[in-house]
C-alpha cells in the first residue's frame, strides 16, 4: 500500500513538469513552388502557440511583387497564433468564414501544406519542403 501512495504521490509531482518542457521546431532552407528565397524559415514554439516565419526574398522575386506593390519589403518576418489539432499543427484561420486559410504542418514531416476552405470545401496544397528541421525542449 505504501509503495503505491509513493507511487501516486511521484506521479503528481513528476507530471507537472513534463509541461514545462516546450519544444520548439525549427525549418529552415524551405523552398517553395512559386517564389524564390535567401532565407525561408517557420520557427513553432508548441508551448506558445506561436509561428514566426522570416523570409528573405531573391531580388527576382522581390522585383516582381515591387512592382504591384510598394510595400512589399525583401525581408519580413511574421507571426501567426497556432494549435494542435489530430497530429497536426495548424495556424488560426486567415479570412472570412465562408472562405479562408490556414498553414498546415504535420511533425516530423519536411513538407508545408496551406488549407483552403470554401464553403465548406475543403482543399490542402502542399506550398513548401523544408531541407533541414530541427527540435528543441527547453527546459525551465
Amino acid at each position: 500500500m505504501k509503495k503505491i501512495r509513493y507511487f501516486i504521490f511521484l506521479l503528481f509531482i513528476i507530471l507537472p513538469f513534463q509541461s514545462l518542457k516546450p519544444e520548439i521546431i525549427i525549418m529552415s532552407a524551405c523552398d517553395d513552388k512559386q517564389d524564390e528565397y535567401l532565407k525561408n524559415e517557420y520557427i513553432l514554439n508548441l508551448n506558445e502557440l506561436i509561428m514566426t516565419r522570416n523570409y528573405v526574398y531573391k531580388e527576382k522575386t522581390y522585383q516582381k511583387y515591387r512592382l504591384t506593390d510598394l510595400s512589399v519589403k525583401k525581408s519580413n518576418t511574421y507571426v501567426r497564433n497556432i494549435y494542435e489539432e489530430n497530429g497536426k499543427i495548424l495556424t488560426h484561420k486567415h479570412g472570412y468564414p465562408q472562405f479562408y486559410t490556414q498553414i498546415l504542418f504535420e511533425k516530423d514531416k519536411k513538407e508545408i501544406f496551406i488549407k483552403t476552405v470554401l464553403n465548406d470545401e475543403e482543399g490542402i496544397s502542399k506550398i513548401s519542403t523544408c531541407k533541414k528541421i530541427e527540435k528543441f525542449e527547453k527546459e525551465s
